[in-house]
């Protein structure tokens, strides 16, 4: 564009504003002529974003390749715009399948924690998602929301390393083994939270130095999955297990996933116990409500039965894939 600043109703300057204010128009190139002599016009002219401000008269020749100059910055400008937002998409497309990459591996984890009982079938994807209803029924910001539908899965990680004669057992745990299940707790946590070693030689292969990665402990993922997996055990009353941690204590994410965990427990079968009706899981629930559940989660839970309902049903174990049962001896 080439304007004077003196035009008749809008001037110049108020062109330029215009343009600028233009999304289709805010890059075009303009440059101003004027036949002032204000020693401010070029200062105020380019501070408005434009090219250039010629005095009159001016020479053609000089105005044309002004013009040509202009034009080839504009040129340059387009061309590295469309470098910057060819890169742009390909780091989204890759940001894209990396998260997609972790969200997968979270997943895969938290089957592995239930991979060894045949029994829990979907367990791990209706905790997450009754944790998510909560979270979001108590108004926690929407990272809190997400973060909790993802790590909630894991509480359960630290089985691996409990034997399959005390996780499988058709009854009730003896005190000793009723103890050796308890640490699934601290085992979960301790797999959460270890310092990735085995990433040491990819990294110098990389050549990464190690020690610039952020800590475990700061990324908020396996902040509050490792939370979750060792205090998921713990009651309200100060009852439960490893730490014996009471009401605020508790962290919040932990007293949501526990009322989630114990309402599905009672709703499917395990090895100690049948399914329990509905009506059987909710009296039960509500007499724990202020012993071993935070009042306000339980609260959360009342308004948010039906919904509960409707997982359990688009997750049951009749309708999601299952663990694949393991062989016998003479297969």
């Amino acid at each position: 564009v080439v304007a004077d600043i003196k035009m008749p109703g809008k001037d110049g300057f108020e062109l330029l504003e215009t343009l600028r204010n233009l999304d289709g128009a805010k890059n075009v190139p303009v440059i101003m002529l004027t036949g002032a002599n204000e020693n401010d016009l070029k200062r105020r002219a380019l501070d408005l974003g434009a090219a250039d401000l010629l005095n009159k008269p001016v020479n053609l020749q000089d105005l044309l390749a002004r013009i040509r100059n202009v034009l080839l910055l504009k040129s340059y400008q387009d061309e590295l715009k469309a470098h910057n937002d060819t890169l742009e998409h390909r780091v989204a497309e890759r940001t894209v399948e990396l998260e997609e990459s972790r969200l997968d591996i979270i997943w895969r984890l938290a089957k592995a924690g239930e991979y060894r009982d045949e029994m829990t079938g979907s367990h791990v994807m209706r905790v997450g998602c009754y944790s998510r209803a909560i979270a979001e029924d108590l108004g926690m910001p929407r990272n809190f929301v997400e973060t909790i539908f993802l790590t909630s899965p894991i509480h359960d990680i630290g089985k691996i390393g409990v034997s399959d004669t005390i996780l499988l057992k058709p009854g009730k745990l003896t005190p000793e083994e009723r103890k050796t299940m308890e640490q699934h707790c601290a085992i979960g946590a301790d797999i959460l939270l270890q310092e990735p070693k085995g990433m040491e030689p990819f990294l110098a292969w990389q050549g990464i130095d190690s020690a610039m990665g952020r800590p475990v402990a700061d990324n908020p993922i396996l902040k509050m999955a490792s939370s979750i997996a060792m205090t998921h055990h713990e009651r309200w009353d100060g009852g439960g297990y490893p730490q014996g941690l009471a009401g605020e204590d508790i962290p919040f994410e932990s007293r949501i996933v526990a009322l989630s965990d114990v309402y599905d427990a009672l709703c499917c079968a395990r090895p100690y116990k049948p399914a329990y009706p509905e009506n059987k899981v909710l009296a039960i629930i509500g007499d724990e409500a202020g012993r071993h559940f935070d009042p306000d989660v339980y609260t959360s839970f009342e308004r948010l039965v039906s919904e509960f309902r409707l997982i359990r049903a688009q997750f049951s174990d009749e309708t999601c894939p299952q663990p694949r049962k393991k062989e016998t001896a003479d297969a």
